[in-house]
């Protein structure tokens, strides 16, 4: 095929996983910090901020009479661990959603704050691979050399030279006023364009049905579209956005659900 921007031919990444698992076993740790629910907060909270990752709220809990178990919420996922100060031992689950959070920094922060004297990544796996059909079943999840998913949308799609990415949106129990309001549906449509799809130039918004049941239009775009169908009585949006510059999927998604009032969202993206 001559077309150089075909998904067809070698990249690097097989598919997109919406996250990657990582366990790891801490040996021979310093057990006096092991039994310190305080000081393993704190080594997971440097361990996470160091390694890129956004902390969100971290939760700890000391056992009785020893052992401690915790987990740091960040934007990315989670940093997780179980403590065995009697056998000097911790067990980690890092898992994250994104490409910047480091896991070898994350790891040597852990290593460093335990005081461990031996570690193994024992297991590493993709988490929600992703199809055109939505999250894959039966699909290997153990990571190696020919199964290395990415984690980022914008990677998978410069990987493949894709042609375009799209995505289809459904917001439902949407409070927003402008499902019921002609105009306010096209004011929506003209912002989610330009905030979302600057360097595109909109053509002529198109309103194809507008009553007390539905509504729905069209926005041409230099390089995509954007479409929209609204079901008045069910409260649900139905946004399909097709584009041949990259957008971030679950930025429009979000876009969607906070300027309509959703209550919460269903994401399809698509490579094409």
């Amino acid at each position: 095929m001559s077309d150089n921007r075909s998904m067809a031919g070698h990249h690097d990444a097989p598919g997109l996983a919406l996250g990657r698992d990582m366990t790891v076993e801490f040996y021979d740790c310093d057990p006096g910090i092991l039994a310190d629910v305080e000081q393993v907060k704190q080594v997971f909270l440097t361990a996470a901020e160091r390694s890129g990752a956004t902390v969100v709220d971290a939760v700890f809990h000391a056992f009785e009479p020893q052992g401690v178990s915790g987990v740091v919420v960040i934007s990315e996922s989670h940093f997780a661990v179980h403590a065995w100060p009697e056998h000097d031992y911790a067990a980690v689950d890092l898992f994250t959603c994104g490409d910047s959070v480091d896991f070898d920094r994350a790891i040597a922060e852990i290593r460093d704050g335990l005081h461990a004297g031996q570690w193994i990544v024992s297991s590493m796996m993709n988490r929600g691979i992703v199809g055109n059909n939505g999250v894959e079943r039966l699909v290997p999840v153990t990571e190696g050399r020919e199964f290395r998913y990415s984690l980022s949308w914008r990677a998978r799609f410069e990987s493949t030279r894709a042609a375009a990415i799209s995505a289809c949106v459904d917001v439902y129990c949407c409070r927003s006023a402008v499902l019921d309001d002609a105009v306010g549906i096209e004011a929506f449509a003209m912002d989610f364009a330009a905030t979302l799809l600057p360097h595109q130039t909109p053509g002529r918004w198109r309103l194809d049905r507008f009553d007390e049941d539905r509504a729905a239009g069209l926005l041409p775009l230099s390089g995509g579209f954007l479409a929209m169908r609204f079901d008045r009585r069910k409260r649900t949006a139905y946004l399909d956005v097709f584009s041949e510059e990259f957008f971030e999927p679950r930025e429009i998604a979000e876009f969607a659900m906070i300027r309509l009032e959703g209550e919460y969202y269903r994401l399809q993206p698509h490579i094409r």
